[in-house]
């Protein structure tokens, strides 16, 4: 599979298929603070990524508004 990280880019390959949680313990995120994306759509943390997923990780940001 290959994973795309943002801050900083770099991109990584595993073997075999994994859940988006275990993917997240083994490269030590946080599963609060990152969102796992799959073909452009969000991933559970049950969802199961096979060995041929193209796998963007993207940090949460939230912010808030003047009003």
């Amino acid at each position: 599979m290959k994973v795309l990280l943002r801050n900083p880019a770099r991109e990584l390959e595993f073997d075999g298929t994994m859940t988006d949680r275990a993917l997240l313990k083994r490269l030590d995120l946080n599963r609060e603070s990152q969102l796992v994306i799959e073909d452009g759509k969000l991933v559970s943390a049950d969802a199961m990524l096979t060995a041929s997923a193209v796998v963007e990780i993207r940090s949460v940001i939230s912010g808030g508004s003047d009003s």
